[in-house]
């Protein structure tokens, strides 16, 4: 009786282990996205925080959230919530809450993506500082049980054997996207990694069975990580933060400008800051206004395209010269503010997105060609070598869109007696797909012009362009000597 009573008990033992409670579902929700390029990130990620702690974590089903960037202004933002429901009613009532307008405001919509994913691996690695973000589509075909225990061989036989490693996670969602998060102690350690996993047998059975096509990585750095640093602001915010004294009448930014050099070429002003002062002092009693719609940095310059109430709405273009983390030099050309072109466009509509920073230098060597070979060296034959002549958005305020729109305009010019000759390329600038150029030359009737002209490149190509155009004093006008260019 007793050996019947003990083989019934270890019977029912043995029934529970093969009845374990299956894992709970949880959803990882990942949303990548880049600021505007007029954002200051150190104020955005200072804002981020305050968006995790006043928000995020104070809805329902909330579990973590954790902000990621690669320091160029590319984010993504990972959060863990306990329902599919509850992470739904946190977007849309994020969408209009108030106390998350300013940071909202900094987010490049067009740039946003957001993805849901469904895990069982509860989250284990709260000292990490660095992750890894891969998503992707299995290809068509493949073997779903024979690709779940290839994933998961990935973390046994490979992954979780590095220096820094501290977890792994695996979600996917009913489109069959498949998401990857690998979570490392630092930066460091996760880059040491990536030439050796391509080279593991195990990666090349992996890769194998994905949709290469659909592939996404980002390699990324916790904010949370950088908080407690000294982060010294960009150029680029600095000067974004100057500008922006038009506007609040704060003048802490003026420090970022060098006391004791300060070049400028504004011929209406005089050199250093006492100049800069002549023109504060000067101001309309409804002060100055500056809108920056667009601003870049390449190297120790700094360039934007600004909206500005200055004596009247005007379109400009800024580029300042930075040494040691000072200004030290600025250009400009200004332009008042005009109506809407023949396509409809303005001086300051368009894409504002900064994409292909790896291609920055091909970019602006595309475009001096352009400038040298075609405006200044008049081989027209050679224009749709530069010019994409399927897609060419005009924001010149004269000019409609297309060849046909610049061909329009030249034959106005030579009809009216009018003239737009370049005669010498001054500067060229850039970050990505945008490059800026300064040229001199003549326009109208003949008068002295100085140039600004901004292009936004596609697959090599120019596609839209913006431009000031600004007749040069005369030289008994200046308040300067420094000339224009």
């Amino acid at each position: 009786m007793k050996n019947k009573l003990l083989v019934l008990i270890i019977s029912i033992s043995l029934a529970f282990v093969g009845c374990e409670k299956p894992k709970k579902e949880i959803v990882v929700e990942v949303t990548t996205f880049k600021t505007k390029s007029t954002t200051n990130n150190q104020k955005f990620n200072q804002l981020d925080s305050e968006v995790e702690n006043n928000f995020t974590a104070k809805q329902k089903g909330f579990i973590r959230r954790e902000s990621l960037t690669n320091g160029t202004g590319e984010y993504a933002v990972i959060v863990y919530w306990e329902t599919l429901p509850d992470a739904e009613a946190s977007m849309k009532k994020f969408m209009g809450d108030a106390s998350v307008a300013s940071y909202a405001s900094m987010i490049d919509g067009s740039t946003m993506k957001m993805n849901r994913y469904v895990t069982t691996d509860e989250f284990k690695a709260n000292n990490n500082t660095f992750v890894e973000i891969m998503s992707y589509k299995t290809k068509s075909g493949t073997d779903v049980a024979k690709f779940n225990q290839t994933n998961k061989s990935v973390e046994t036989t490979f992954t979780a054997k590095q220096k820094g490693f501290l977890q792994r996670v695996i979600a996917k969602n009913d489109q069959e996207d498949q998401l990857v998060l690998v979570y490392w102690d630092t930066k460091e350690n996760s880059d040491k990694v990536v030439q050796s996993f391509m080279k593991a047998p195990i990666a090349k059975e992996f890769m194998g069975m994905m949709d290469q096509s659909s592939i996404q990585m980002y390699r990324l750095q916790a904010l949370k990580s950088l908080k407690n640093k000294n982060m010294e602001l960009s150029k680029k915010d600095k000067v974004v933060a100057l500008l922006n004294t038009f506007n609040t009448g704060d003048k802490a930014p003026i420090a970022y400008i060098n006391p004791e050099k300060y070049i400028q070429h504004n011929l209406m002003a005089a050199d250093g800051l006492q100049g800069f002062g002549e023109i504060m002092a000067h101001k309309p009693p409804q002060g100055f206004k500056a809108n920056v719609v667009r601003a870049f940095e390449d190297g120790n310059y700094v360039f934007t395209h600004t909206e500005y109430d200055f004596f009247g709405p005007k379109a400009g273009f800024d580029i300042f010269r930075f040494e040691d983390g000072k200004i030290v030099e600025h250009w400009d050309n200004l332009l008042d503010v005009q109506k809407p072109n023949p396509s409809g466009r303005t001086q300051f509509d368009g894409a504002t997105e900064i994409t292909d920073l790896n291609k920055t230098e091909a970019n602006k060597n595309t475009v001096k060609e352009f400038i040298d070979k075609v405006l200044l060296g008049h081989e027209m034959d050679k224009f749709t070598t530069y010019i994409n002549p399927e897609k060419y958005i005009q924001h010149n305020p004269a000019v409609a869109d297309g060849l046909e729109g610049f061909g329009a305009a030249m034959k106005y010019f030579a009809e009216n007696g009018l003239v737009m000759e370049y005669t010498k390329l001054h500067k060229v600038l850039g970050q990505g797909n945008f490059v800026l150029t300064v040229s001199e030359g003549k326009f109208g009737k003949g008068d002295h012009t100085s140039f600004y002209d901004l292009f936004r490149l596609e697959n090599g190509k120019i596609v839209e362009h913006w431009d000031v155009i600004e007749k040069i004093l005369p030289k008994s006008e200046w308040k300067n000597n420094n000339g224009k260019f």
